[in-house]
């Protein structure tokens, strides 16, 4: 059976256009168009879409007005096409924290040149069709209070963390409940654009007990330290000349997805830490990361 989706844009070009890539792939269906957030509401009651594709900027009722409306009347896997993520990414990250599923940057010079990401539309649309319905709605976040220790006796060194689609809210989820006193560094590869990247780490830290920073070259990883993949780079950890283990990139092309690679970052976390390292996969996107968990399992 195909996916239903709604598109929702104030533009009526920006309608057809999205509409007409979707139907390219034989398993998607549109089953109707929005203008705006309030009219995608009263269509994804009536209609039942397995997926919303929709815009941010639409006048007064907006996406965020939309999404946030979604996830209160009718949960139902959003997915963000905007070119906003080029000026102003407030508004989306409120977006995705409201409970939209994942964010694609809308080309913003010319609207023919949607063209361009067609095949990640139509994947992205397809993976949102399979989300887990329960876990898309709006959750509260709120810093850590709770005095939660760990031991000094920790029988392991580091954490290392991979997520793609979905994966902000639940990295949120995670800090928020970690001590801040916790004796190991903590590595995190999130699939994300690169101009993200910033707004994410300081929303983290507004949430987190942890110092919460964006990896660079260099960089000691010190016990307590959360360190966050930039969007362009492979993130790895290597020791330097003195022992220290320390943050650096390298040029190697992975299969599965790079800038930044979940393989790579946990490949090089088990090869620096061995079988005290904790791995983590929290949501996934095709098969990146999977070769890094058994890696880390190898050693262990």
């Amino acid at each position: 059976m195909a996916i239903k989706v709604l598109v929702v844009d104030d533009s009526a070009v920006m309608r057809l256009l999205v509409s007409d890539i979707l139907q390219h792939s034989e398993s998607i269906k549109v089953v109707d168009t929005a203008s705006n957030g309030k009219e995608a509401v009263k269509k994804t009651l009536e209609l039942n879409p397995d997926v919303v594709v929709m815009d941010m900027i639409m006048g007064q009722y907006d996406g965020l007005y939309g999404v946030t409306q979604i996830m209160k009347q009718k949960p139902t896997p959003v997915l963000l096409l905007s070119s906003l993520g080029n000026t102003d990414l407030s508004p989306i990250l409120k977006a995705l924290h409201a409970g939209a599923f994942d964010y694609i940057n809308k080309p913003s010079k010319n609207n023919t040149k949607i063209r361009d990401i067609e095949q990640k539309l139509i994947r992205k649309v397809i993976l949102a069709s399979k989300a887990d319905l329960s876990k898309l709605g709006r959750q509260q976040i709120n810093p850590n209070t709770h005095h939660h220790t760990f031991s000094d006796s920790l029988p392991y060194d580091a954490i290392v963390i991979g997520s793609s689609t979905g994966g902000p809210s639940a990295i949120e989820t995670v800090l928020a409940k970690l001590p801040g006193n916790l004796t190991i560094p903590v590595f995190i590869a999130q699939h994300m654009p690169e101009n993200f990247v910033p707004s994410f780490v300081q929303r983290l830290n507004k949430i987190s007990a942890l110092e919460v920073v964006m990896g660079k070259r260099d960089m000691k990883a010190t016990p307590g330290l959360v360190i966050i993949a930039p969007g362009n780079k492979n993130m790895i950890v290597r020791k330097n000349r003195t022992g220290e283990i320390v943050i650096s990139f390298n040029n190697k092309h992975f299969k599965e997805f790079n800038n930044p690679s979940i393989n790579a970052l946990m490949d090089s976390v088990a090869e620096v830490y061995g079988k005290k390292t904790i791995g983590v996969i929290l949501t996934g996107m095709g098969k990146d990361g999977a070769h890094g968990v058994k890696k880390i399992k190898e050693t262990g």
